[in-house]
């Protein structure tokens, strides 16, 4: 009976194992993301010549930005080779990747971000939280402190993920489980926040471009998810929280104690620099509520004294980066590493650095979002689509649903969240925008399915980090046994987060300020 159960278990793991060879296979006969644009925008070239010569267009009715009028306007496929779409496209180029709207507030926010978490002021800050943390509690803060380091970029993989063994150990668990939550509110958890990062932006800028093919007043702005982003940080925690307790931890049967880690509390220089930066962070704060509270206050609306539309919604990138801007210097003062102001910049010019590929990434991306609209072919797929969808009656929270699976999929083999919503956008914003489905709900739509499929992807850049550090309790351990522990992870992520989904769109909640569930055209 044993063997039974053994050869079972056997099989099992090889289809798991067979399977991701599999997936990583596909994947890597993918190319680079960057060239991935490059090859999207020869196909859009092509097409957009076979559509032009066969006369395909569509009529619809619209906001008519040039008379502010809704009227029947008619859309053909512009042939990309003709003469004057050569000069258009090759005199744009720079203007393509400059006027990228993602371009700009990324860099804005990672100049904060970067020396945040370049003087050690991120790290310190979550090494103290998780040395301070009660028995009781260890999960739940761990997968919640995974899902704010996120915040910082790559911080949570780097810092939290090794930490969350050391801690379970400590309370005498089993290192992998900690390692598990760990990734799960880190990787699984990547769109979940209480605060703005550095994807809102990002994605805002891709949604608004898109959204700009049916409506070019239209504006996604970096909060449009942040109500329900904020209440899925708390839904996060705690399905990552059931999951490690209920099913992983049991799973991984008992751990040899001998060689124990401990974690050390932090230095007097940091707790120095923790001193400055909690004062500073404090005085930003009460600055903040002056300058956005009062009625008449500076940062609101002139006219109409609202928040909503004022100064302070549209410069929320540039008070995010002081919001780690800010406390990042004091604490390198205090912690004594910051001496001048030549190294706040040198932090800063290595946090810009590290953006490199994501440069090189937007430049091809910004050329093929620029094919791409001037074709007039995602405006023929998003009205022909809508109509089709509508025709059949697939619209609403089935179309949503399906959707949300599709990204979950397509995750596996394209991991870069940037990527594929750059390539998915275009398409998917305007079609839902003509069903009457708000950018904002498609684009966290999107979140959901990108971040429920990361702790499973072995593509995905940190995946292989996480294999080094799951070795190190268990030297037999493999890409196999990383997804058969994560998987229940994303599996109830996915579930879950489609019924918190489906609940929030039955109540007709907003999606973050400003952010409707519906659109409706002008």
């Amino acid at each position: 009976m044993e063997r039974m159960e053994s050869k079972q278990k056997k099989e099992k793991k090889g289809f798991i194992v067979r399977a991701l060879d599999s997936v990583e296979r596909v994947g890597n006969v993918l190319p680079d993301p960057a060239t991935l644009f490059v090859i999207l925008a020869l196909i859009t070239v092509i097409i957009s010549f076979i559509c032009a010569k066969a006369g395909i267009s569509v009529t619809y009715e619209g906001y008519n930005s040039a008379t502010g009028a809704i009227e029947e306007i008619t859309v053909k496929a512009v042939n990309l080779l003709d003469q004057n779409s050569i000069r258009h496209l090759v005199t744009t180029v720079v203007s393509n990747f400059t006027g990228f709207f993602a371009l700009g507030t990324v860099f804005t926010i990672i100049l904060g971000v970067g020396v945040a978490e370049g003087t050690g002021f991120m790290a310190t800050l979550l090494k103290k939280v998780v040395a301070v943390t009660p028995r009781r509690a260890v999960t739940a803060v761990v997968v919640f402190l995974g899902i704010m380091s996120n915040i910082a970029s790559s911080t949570g993989y780097v810092v939290l993920v090794p930490l969350g063994a050391i801690l379970f150990m400590a309370f005498k668990r089993h290192p992998i489980a900690g390692l598990a939550a760990a990734f799960a509110g880190v990787s699984g958890g990547w769109s979940a926040n209480l605060l703005i990062g550095t994807n809102d932006p990002m994605f805002a800028g891709m949604s608004t471009q898109a959204a700009q093919m049916i409506d070019p007043s239209y504006t996604v702005m970096p909060v449009a998810n942040w109500y329900f982003m904020f209440v899925s940080t708390f839904f996060v925690t705690l399905v990552g929280t059931l999951v490690t307790e209920k099913l992983v931890e049991p799973r991984l049967g008992t751990y040899d104690f001998s060689s124990t880690e401990s974690i050390q509390d932090i230095s007097f220089d940091e707790k120095r620099g923790m001193r400055f930066a909690g004062i500073s962070a404090l005085l930003y704060f009460v600055a903040m509520l002056i300058l956005v509270l009062p009625q008449n206050a500076l940062l609101r609306n002139p006219e109409t004294s609202g928040i909503l539309r004022s100064p302070f919604m549209s410069g929320i990138i540039f008070f995010m980066m002081l919001l780690f801007l800010i406390p990042g210097i004091f604490y390198g003062i205090g912690a004594r590493v910051i001496k001048s102001d030549k190294d706040v910049v040198a932090l800063m010019n290595k946090a810009i650095s590290g953006l490199s590929s994501f440069m090189v990434l937007i430049f091809f991306a910004a050329q093929f979002t620029a094919f791409f609209n001037y074709s007039n072919l995602g405006t023929i797929i998003s009205v022909g689509g809508a109509n089709f969808l509508e025709s059949v009656g697939f619209v609403g929270l089935p179309l949503i649903i399906c959707f949300i699976i599709l990204t979950a999929f397509i995750n596996v083999f394209i991991a870069v969240d940037s990527a594929k919503w750059a390539i998915m956008a275009p398409i998917f914003v305007p079609m839902f925008m003509r069903l009457g489905l708000s950018p904002e709900l498609t684009q966290v739509a999107y979140r959901i399915g990108d971040s429920s499929t990361n702790i499973i992807a072995p593509l995905m850049p940190f995946f292989v980090l996480t294999v080094a550090f799951f070795q190190k309790y268990d030297k037999k351990a493999g890409i196999g046994s990383v997804v058969s522990t994560m998987l229940p992870y994303s599996i109830f992520f996915l579930i879950g987060w489609i019924i918190l989904f489906v609940l929030w769109y039955i109540l007709g909640l907003p999606l973050g300020p400003g952010a409707p569930l519906l659109y409706t055209t002008p």
